[in-house]
């Protein structure tokens, strides 16, 4: 288990990014968006062309909805859940977090390890060059 965040923090920021290894050894960006009164934990990317939703200026939202930047499919923040556009039926990965009754948030998942606050550009870049689109 280990410490993240409040919710008080992602509710203000209006998400929070951070980087996971999982069980492979592989990095993954995850994000914790606000839900209802508590948040949620997705890794950070559209179903549809894995389009990164948070590239290091916060999540772009509208009313409880992820926006996918490059083709506007929305997901449900509480559920990740995505009914329009390119995306449409699909929901997006969840995270195991727990959130303490003080608001505290902590990385639960089993399959992930923290790494570090921020994007995996923050540390200077991915483990291989996977990621790099042409």
């Amino acid at each position: 288990m280990h410490k993240l965040t409040t919710v008080e923090t992602v509710h203000e920021e209006g998400s929070w990014l951070f980087t996971v290894r999982d069980r492979h050894g592989e990095r993954e960006e995850v994000i914790l968006v606000p839900c209802d009164d508590g948040v949620e934990a997705w890794i950070n990317r559209c179903t549809h062309e894995a389009q990164r939703f948070d590239t290091g200026r916060g999540v772009p939202m509208r009313d409880g909805q992820l926006i996918c930047p490059r083709h506007g499919s929305l997901f449900d923040s509480c559920s990740g859940h995505c009914d329009n556009g390119e995306a449409a039926d699909t929901t997006l990965p969840s995270i195991d977090i727990t959130v303490h009754t003080d608001g505290t948030v902590f990385l639960t998942d089993d399959d992930a390890s923290f790494v570090h606050e921020g994007g995996m550009d923050d540390d200077g870049g991915p483990d291989s060059t996977s990621h790099i689109s042409l």
